[in-house]
């Protein structure tokens, strides 16, 4: 895992906000979508906030897609920030509305 990733969480009513921060990796996949795993129960949607990322590796990104769609989290995510578009699946949301801010 990248040495300075972060992920800082906060649940507002039915929507859990993470907050990633640093180097977006493998390994730091797998810590999100653990997280998500985690919480995708207790929530109805994850609002994954991408503007303190530093980078996103390729990779990272690959892990993280190819985990989501196996399972089947993609449908309840949003991504307002600065890596949004390159993150969001085709029906997440990526856009920075009020609701979304952390």
């Amino acid at each position: 895992m990248a040495l300075n990733f972060r992920i800082f969480h906060q649940q507002k009513r039915d929507n859990l906000h993470l907050s990633l921060s640093g180097d977006f990796d493998g390994s730091s996949a797998l810590e999100l979508i653990n997280t998500l795993n985690e919480h995708r129960c207790k929530v109805k949607k994850i609002v994954i906030h991408t503007s303190r990322l530093s980078s996103l590796h390729p990779f990272g990104l690959s892990v993280f897609r190819k985990r989501c769609a196996n399972n089947g989290l993609s449908h309840a995510l949003a991504f307002p920030g600065k890596y949004s578009r390159q993150m969001a699946f085709e029906k997440s949301q990526f856009t920075d509305s009020p609701e979304n801010r952390m």
